[in-house]
């Protein structure tokens, strides 16, 4: 009985694939990193796509059969043919090469959802260009637009980062195919800027921990771990919709009631709400983070100050949005 030995055929496409990687991280290595990039010459490539190599082929037949059978319509037809392509190439080129491209500093974004980086295209050019996109190379997912004559446009890019923290920018790609499609014009852009992406916050939000009374208070704790909090008061005029009661606002339009009850600021501001790791009685770093980042938020739209505790790095009591951008930032970087 003979066994088969297995052959394995994939080590050449590994080879090859291997081969192809570090060829292109040497590529993308020379790219100077620029949030303002001009296309000239140097940076601008231009290829026949397949159905460029298809009209070459195709004016190749005309030729030869126009010799062998001396037809000068199709000599005409043929070079007609020809200098449209390259007038066509002509213009494909024109279309990238003089534009500035300029990234705008992206927002940060939470972990799991798409960053969107917005570039804006300026041209100084008497005449449009039609048929732009950008994209996140090797995407394929384009953004088209077309730059009016002496103006500019803007496009947003989809961009979803694979974890939390800091990343630099992807490498983009602008690209064009106008006006025939037959060759293909692109730019390859390494942005400068960095993406700073959040840790995605637990769904749903749990109870808030238990807040430390202040120093010369006498207040018990804002909360028994239950989400809810003691001090609550009658509705008055101007008070911020976030400190609505909501719940017991639903209960009372249930009994026919239009009553509106508020959380007391007053009371919420005597106790301090600090957030550490070992607060949230997870073990895994990255649930850990993602709790944190929930509690931050809701904090946040409790109006309540609060404070995080992350190994080497205190964040001090407060609230508002500069408050939750130092704390978000921190569990970024965490």
């Amino acid at each position: 009985m003979t066994v088969p030995i297995p052959v394995s055929v994939s080590v050449p496409s590994r080879i090859n694939q291997r081969l192809h990687q570090r060829f292109t991280d040497w590529w993308q290595s020379r790219l100077p990193r620029l949030d303002s990039l001009q296309l000239t010459q140097r940076n601008v490539y231009i290829l026949p796509t397949g159905a460029g190599w298809l009209l070459a082929l195709t004016l190749l037949v005309l030729l030869v059969a126009s010799i062998n059978f001396q037809l000068n319509l199709g000599y005409l037809l043929t070079f007609l043919l020809a200098g449209s392509a390259v007038v066509g190439m002509h213009i494909s080129h024109a279309t990238l090469r003089g534009m500035e491209l300029h990234l705008k500093p992206p927002e940060p974004q939470f972990l799991g959802h798409s960053s969107l980086l917005q570039v804006q295209l300026t041209s100084t050019r008497h005449s449009a260009r039609f048929g732009i996109g950008l994209a996140v190379h090797g995407s394929g997912q384009w953004a088209l637009t077309d730059v009016p004559a002496q103006g500019s446009a803007s496009v947003q890019v989809a961009f979803t980062a694979p974890r939390r923290g800091l990343h630099p920018a992807p490498l983009l790609t602008a690209e064009t195919r106008f006006p025939l499609g037959t060759f293909r014009v692109w730019a390859l852009w390494r942005p400068a800027t960095h993406l700073l992406i959040y840790p995605s916050p637990e769904h749903p939000t749990p109870p808030l921990p238990t807040g430390q009374a202040s120093a010369g208070s006498n207040a018990s704790a804002a909360s028994q771990g239950s989400g809810d909090f003691d001090g609550m008061r009658a509705y008055r005029r101007g008070d911020p919709l976030k400190l609505v009661v909501w719940k017991k606002a639903a209960q009372a339009f249930a009994r026919g009631s239009d009553n509106l009850v508020s959380r007391d600021a007053e009371h919420l501001q005597r106790s301090q709400l600090w957030l550490a790791p070992e607060r949230t009685g997870l073990q895994e770093p990255e649930a850990r983070l993602s709790r944190l980042t929930a509690w931050v938020l809701e904090a946040e739209r409790l109006g309540l100050d609060y404070g995080l505790r992350l190994p080497g790095q205190d964040i001090a009591p407060d609230h508002g949005p500069a408050q939750r951008q130092r704390c978000l930032q921190a569990l970024a970087l965490a």
